[in-house]
C-alpha cells in the first residue's frame, strides 16, 4: 500500500478485508459488523504517523499499535499482503521482513 496521497485517505479504513468482530445495531435494526480496520486505533489518528518519511520516527505509531486490540489482525494482514510501507501491527517494513524470514 502506498503512502496516502491526502490527509483524509487512511488505508486502514478500507473495507476490503473483513474479520469477524464486534457489531453495531443501527437505528433501523440492521446489524453492521465492524471490520478490524474500523476497530483499529490508527483509524482514529493521523495516518501520516504510520507512514513516516525516511529517517522519521516510528515511535508514536508503534505506541498506538501496542495498545490496539486488533494489532494481531493488522500484522497478519500486512504479512499476508506483503505490505512494504508503513507501520502495521506495530512493526516496520524491515521488522516484518525479518519476521517472515524466521523459521516457523
Amino acid at each position: 500500500m502506498l503512502k496516502p496521497s491526502s490527509p483524509d485517505a487512511n488505508p486502514r479504513r478500507e473495507s476490503g478485508y473483513r474479520e469477524s468482530g464486534p457489531s453495531v445495531q443501527l437505528g433501523s435494526g440492521e446489524i453492521l459488523e465492524l471490520s478490524w480496520q474500523e476497530r483499529a486505533l490508527c483509524a482514529q489518528t493521523d495516518p501520516e504517523a504510520f507512514f513516516p518519511e525516511k529517517g522519521g520516527s516510528t515511535r508514536e505509531a508503534k505506541r498506538v499499535c501496542m495498545s490496539c486490540e486488533v494489532r494481531a489482525e493488522c500484522l497478519e494482514y500486512a504479512l499476508a499482503h506483503d505490505e512494504r510501507f508503513g507501520i502495521w501491527g506495530g512493526l516496520s517494513e524491515r521488522e516484518r521482513r525479518r519476521l517472515k524470514r524466521r523459521p516457523a
